[in-house]
């Protein structure tokens, strides 16, 4: 039997308002100042408060708005939300998890810059075919939409091309789902080049099977002379309709952008083949948006990236180099969130980027302990770290936001996730256990070297430095004699400068 469950004032969607860039960059300056030490050298500030401010510094005015009369034209115009009213479908699990989706969706539409005005969910064995929710739900929702003056209707899934027309037509206002509203934000969060052009391929995969015409755009170009005498063998007939031309374009363009990303793809893997040659073990922060990944990146290396409390916050990967406590150099790169139903689109065109999870020696796996289901975070994850292929990568679990978490959640997920590591990137609770763990999980180095380097080869000394863990210096007359453990390419290096002991 179906059921609707509306969120009325006493439910998880009371107060809902837009998001206040005022209240925003307060709270924000707060948690960046405390996540990393030096948030201002000798008064400027850093790269990740520039672009928060930057982010803010034009918003939307509540209210003035320009409306469509046809609806059917949103297929054809950038995605504006203001007044927007979700619905999700609860077709397994429990009821508290279909809360719990409808509200991370609140948040997705938030951060969108949208205003949530009421929230419902519907119990079925499955989405209607036609209307997503049904029929009878769709006027049902119609009328809520009319009472409640909202502008969108988000539905929490990815509707078919035939689910979103069919919607639109009942509810009369425009109808967008989980895809497109993530892929909005990711058009807004954006900065760097590849990651511009990564959404743009990602948003127009979406929008090529949704194409469609109205009015004078279905009319169809005259083949010839419209099926005249004189259009020549061929060319007589009614010829191409303005959708095939929008989709011809389309293709054309996505070509374009696939080939500027492989371009940018060989860049990036000429640097990863860099580290590789030097032997650098390389780590990957990787999570649930809005886990405190960046956070954390500044914590541990003085990163200065922006932070915001906001689902996809950072959007283009930033490496930063770090040591372990023993003085062994390693990358640390902080990349794109993930969520539940990831859209196909953002895994595909975010491929080259993901690869610095696939490719790294570690992953450390962020949870938000804060978060009331935090194991259904961790589960979303890895069903992602699996479609880019890497599962297979060593874990090691670290539950941030250890400050504001509820005792019983963290008494849970040490049960559950035996070995995790708990931090607080906010307060820097728990980041030197961190920073020991990660050491003790990178990858052993494999030779023990006793070896003189004279005096002119200071460079091979650095790289020691750099790459190795030295167990013992000391400086003679001929150079400087070092015991230390390396990677198999630095000791073949250094074979040469071998003394007796080791010989």
């Amino acid at each position: 039997m179906d059921m609707t469950t509306a969120f009325n004032e006493h439910d998880p969607f009371d107060g809902a308002r837009t998001y206040d860039p005022a209240d925003s960059v307060a709270d924000t300056e707060v948690d960046a100042t405390l996540a990393s030490p030096s948030h201002h050298v000798d008064g400027i500030p850093e790269q990740g408060q520039l672009e928060l401010e930057e982010r803010y510094a034009l918003r939307r005015v509540a209210g003035l708005s320009t409306e469509l009369e046809d609806i059917t034209e949103v297929e054809y115009r950038s995605l504006r939300l203001e007044r927007v009213v979700l619905i999700g479908v609860w077709s397994s699990g429990t009821q508290l998890d279909a809360d719990n989706s409808l509200i991370e969706l609140k948040q997705l539409a938030e951060t969108a810059g949208a205003l949530v005005l009421d929230g419902l969910t519907q119990r079925r064995s499955k989405p209607d075919p036609a209307t997503y929710v049904g029929s009878g739900k769709a006027a049902e929702l119609r009328d809520i939409v009319e009472s409640s003056g909202a502008d969108t209707v988000i539905c929490d899934g990815e509707l078919t091309p035939g689910q979103l027309r069919q919607l639109e037509e009942v509810v009369k206002v425009k109808v967008i789902d989980r895809t497109a509203l993530i892929l909005d934000i990711f058009a807004q969060h954006a900065r760097s080049r590849e990651g511009k052009a990564q959404v743009e391929l990602a948003q127009l995969t979406y929008l090529l099977p949704r194409l469609r015409g109205w009015g004078e755009s279905l009319s169809r170009q005259a083949g010839g002379r419209a099926g005249g005498g004189n259009g020549g063998v061929g060319l007589r007939g009614p010829g191409e309709t303005k959708i095939e031309t929008d989709r011809r374009r389309i293709n054309s363009k996505m070509a374009k952008l696939r080939r500027q990303l492989a371009q940018m793809a060989t860049s990036r893997e000429v640097k990863r083949d860099q580290r590789r040659t030097r032997q650098v073990p390389a780590v990957a922060i990787a999570g649930y948006t809005n886990a405190g990944k960046s956070s954390l990146l500044n914590r541990l290396t003085g990163a200065g990236v922006l932070v915001e409390n906001a689902l996809f916050a950072t959007l283009d990967p930033t490496v930063r180099q770090a040591r372990t406590p023993d003085g062994r150099a390693f990358t640390l790169s902080d990349t794109v969130g993930f969520v539940r139903h990831l859209p196909h689109q953002l895994v595909e065109a975010f491929r080259s980027t993901l690869e610095e999870v696939a490719d790294a020696d570690l992953i450390l796996h962020v949870v938000d302990g804060s978060h009331p289901d935090p194991e259904q975070q961790l589960a979303a994850v890895r069903t992602v770290f699996a479609e880019i292929g890497a599962q297979d990568v060593p874990e090691l679990i670290v539950i941030n936001k250890t400050d504001a978490a509820d005792p019983t959640v963290l008494k849970q997920l040490r049960t559950r996730v035996p070995g995790a590591v708990e931090v607080s990137a906010r307060t820097g609770a728990g980041v030197g256990e961190l920073v020991r763990a990660i050491s003790e999980a990178l990858p052993t180095l494999e030779r023990e070297v006793r070896v003189l380097v004279p005096y002119d080869r200071g460079d091979l000394v650095s790289r020691v430095y750099e790459e190795g863990r030295i167990l013992h210096e000391e400086y003679t007359g001929e150079g400087t004699a070092l015991h230390a453990m390396v990677p198999d390419v630095l000791a073949n290096l250094l074979e040469g400068f071998a003394t007796a002991e080791t010989r």
